[in-house]
C-alpha cells in the first residue's frame, strides 16, 4: 500500500528505521486494530497507534467521559464530558492523524457479539478493566486466530502479554492461551474496582503506549514479542520484570482432549 507524500514527511522518523522502512510502514496502513476500551489504557493505546499510522482503528466501548476519567484517559479533554467515549476517540485521532479511519462500535463486548466483531480485524488490543470481558475477548481470539494483546492495572503496578495459541513455539508446542495464565477469574468481589482501589493517571500512560508498542510489533514483525511471556511493572520500585509461562494442557480451548 503506498504512501502519500505527507505520510512519508509523517512517519519519516519509522521509515528510516531499519526494522520498520517502507514495507513496515505500508503494513500498519493496510492494518485494521481493534481496541476494545477507550479508557485508561485504551486512551495512549489509540493516540499512538494513531500516531504510528494505523490504517483502521476500531474502538469498542460503550461508556461516556466523565470528570473521573481525565486523571488518566487521556485522549479525552473536559469539553467531551457526558460525550460517548469512541466519538470523542474519533475526534481526537481525526486530530491527530486524518490519514486514520476509525470505526465506532458504542456497545459492551460479550461472549455472544465478540466474534463476529473481531473477525473483522487483523490484531485485537484488550484494555477492559473486567475479567468477563478479557476471557470473551481471548476466547473469541483464539477460535478467529488473531493476535491478542491484553493488558491490566492495578493501583501502581500493571501487567502486558501477547497472546497467539494458534501458533507453536519453537519446541512444536502450542503457544499458551489466556487461560493458561489464568485459569479461572479471582472470586466475585476479591477485586476492588478503579473507583474504589484508585490507580496513578500516568501508569495508565506506560502500559497503554507498552501495549501499542506491541501491537505495532504484532503487524509488522520486528523485535520479539511477549508471547508465552508476562510483563509486569511496579511504579513504586520502578521495577520491570518478564515472567515466562507456557501452555498448559489442561486448558479448555487446545487442551488435550478438547474440540480445539
Amino acid at each position: 500500500m503506498a504512501l502519500s507524500s505527507q505520510e512519508v514527511e509523517r512517519y519519516a522518523r519509522h521509515l528510516v528505521l531499519p526494522e520498520v522502512g517502507g514495507p513496515g510502514q505500508a503494513q500498519l496502513k493496510a492494518a485494521r486494530v481493534l481496541v476494545i476500551g477507550a479508557g485508561g489504557l485504551g486512551a495512549p493505546l489509540i493516540q499512538y497507534l494513531a500516531a504510528a499510522g494505523i490504517g483502521t482503528i476500531g474502538i469498542v466501548d460503550d461508556d461516556v467521559v466523565s470528570l473521573s476519567n481525565l486523571q488518566r484517559q487521556v485522549i479525552h479533554g473536559t469539553p467531551e464530558i457526558g460525550r460517548l467515549k469512541v466519538e470523542s476517540a474519533r475526534e481526537a485521532v481525526a486530530r491527530l492523524n486524518p490519514h486514520v479511519a476509525v470505526e465506532a462500535h458504542a456497545t459492551r463486548l460479550t461472549g455472544e457479539t465478540a466474534q463476529g466483531l473481531i473477525q473483522a480485524y487483523d490484531v485485537v488490543a484488550d484494555g477492559s478493566d473486567n475479567f468477563a470481558t478479557r476471557y470473551a475477548v481471548s476466547d473469541a481470539c483464539f477460535h478467529a486466530r488473531r493476535p491478542l494483546v491484553t493488558a491490566a492495572l492495578g493501583r501502581f503496578d500493571g501487567s502486558l502479554t501477547t497472546l497467539k495459541p494458534y501458533e507453536a513455539d519453537a519446541r512444536g508446542r502450542p503457544n499458551p492461551t489466556y487461560r493458561c495464565l489464568f485459569p479461572n477469574p479471582p472470586p466475585p468481589g476479591s477485586v476492588a474496582p478503579c473507583a474504589e482501589a484508585g490507580v496513578l493517571g500516568a501508569l495508565a500512560g506506560i502500559m497503554g503506549s507498552l501495549m501499542a508498542l506491541e501491537v505495532i510489533r504484532a503487524v509488522t514483525d520486528f523485535g520479539e514479542p511477549l508471547v508465552g511471556r508476562l510483563l509486569m511493572v511496579d511504579t513504586r520500585s520502578m521495577r520491570f520484570e518478564t515472567l515466562s509461562y507456557a501452555w498448559d494442557d489442561a486448558n479448555p480451548l487446545n487442551g488435550t482432549g478438547t474440540a480445539g
